[in-house]
């Protein structure tokens, strides 16, 4: 499996950031959301299942995931 691009690595290292604000970390996974890749999908898993990221946050990287999934073959 290819390594994921360095922009996902940059975006995945925003939204799983703490110090940054959560409207900055949402944005981020939002951008994600928007690549629309296998590892965007992954990455947007991780950000899931990352309990010290907000619920609102969370689910909104579950939202993305479930968008990728669906527009899958």
């Amino acid at each position: 499996m290819a390594e994921p691009s360095d922009d996902l690595k940059r975006l995945l290292e925003v939204a799983a950031d703490l110090r940054q604000p959560a409207k900055l970390r949402t944005q981020a996974i939002k951008l994600i959301g928007n690549i629309s890749t296998y590892d965007a999908l992954r990455a947007l898993l991780d950000l899931a299942a990352n309990e010290k990221l907000t619920k609102e946050e969370r689910e909104l990287a579950l939202k993305y995931a479930r968008e990728i999934i669906k527009s899958g073959p």
